[in-house]
């Protein structure tokens, strides 16, 4: 990985600080991106003292913004020359449904459509790099589900939990589509995988009763950060896997998503609501 540029969103708690510590190990210049600059900042200067690899560094967005996903874009894109991985880590779980900065419901907005939105904005930089490869964070939740294409947003009925899994499963739809789309392009590969139920910081953000479920169920449950992290830093760095693309992935192996994720047209109509959500088309 030494000489690569490696992106990963949600890296400053979690999985996604394991992947990037995990890349960084490996030599890879590492971009951090969070909401928090304060902490970000922090979390750099500890990531290249543990390594001993100072070409990691931070950048500021949140990933619920449209506006913040564009400048982030912007600024990347004025500086590198290209990017070999980008890892689209960051998600979370709203028990109560709120609102984002776009005023679209936050788990939507966040864990979807900045995924969305984000890699298409980076998609030249991607394409400027021999076998980059584009890394999506989905969960073995995206399993039971539809997406509610009249009611994305669960605005006429909400559940923090379908809100979630509804998220996930367009995770990998739009991994599929993605992948679909990239082989005639060219020399980016996508996939997607489930990194386990971790004990990371996921839930914490809730009150009362859903966040008492969430650490009680962490604590009793989970696997460690570290673990969780293994498959997003084996699609990002494994030369096993430099070719494979538009598959999802459980514990470093490829398995069949749900019957849901295959659906082709869904595919397509979550393309096309995203397109119209974003105001962004891609150039594929």
């Amino acid at each position: 990985m030494r000489g690569k540029t490696c992106l990963v969103t949600g890296a400053t708690d979690g999985i996604g600080w394991m992947t990037a510590r995990a890349l960084a190990r490996d030599g890879a210049r590492v971009i951090v991106v969070g909401r928090n600059p304060e902490k970000g900042e922090r979390r750099v200067a500890d990531l290249r003292e543990e390594t001993g690899n100072g070409a990691v560094r931070f950048e500021r967005a949140d990933l619920a913004s449209q506006e913040e996903i564009r400048a982030l874009a912007m600024r990347l894109r004025a500086n590198l020359p290209r990017l070999d991985v980008l890892v689209n880590n960051v998600g979370a779980w709203f028990h109560r449904r709120g609102a984002g900065p776009d005023n679209i419901e936050m788990t939507w907005a966040l864990n979807h459509l900045g995924q969305f939105l984000l890699t298409g904005l980076l998609l030249d930089l991607l394409g400027a790099a021999q076998g980059a490869r584009i890394v999506n964070v989905s969960s073995r939740a995206h399993q039971g589900p539809q997406v509610d294409f009249d009611d994305p947003e669960g605005a006429r009925r909400y559940a923090g939990w379908r809100a979630y899994q509804q998220s996930k499963l367009a995770n990998v739809l739009f991994t599929y589509r993605l992948a679909e789309r990239l082989g005639a392009a060219g020399h980016v590969t996508a996939n997607c995988l489930h990194p386990g139920f971790v004990a990371s910081r996921f839930g914490h953000n809730n009150s009362g009763f859903a966040r008492i479920v969430a650490v009680a169920s962490q604590r009793l449950f989970a696997i460690s950060e570290e673990k969780g992290a293994v498959t997003s830093h084996y699609l990002a760095a494994d030369e096993s896997v430099g070719g494979t693309s538009g598959r999802y992935f459980v514990r470093c192996r490829p398995v069949e998503s749900s019957a849901a994720s295959r659906d082709r047209d869904a595919q397509s109509r979550l393309w096309r609501l995203s397109e119209e959500m974003t105001g962004f088309r891609y150039p594929l």
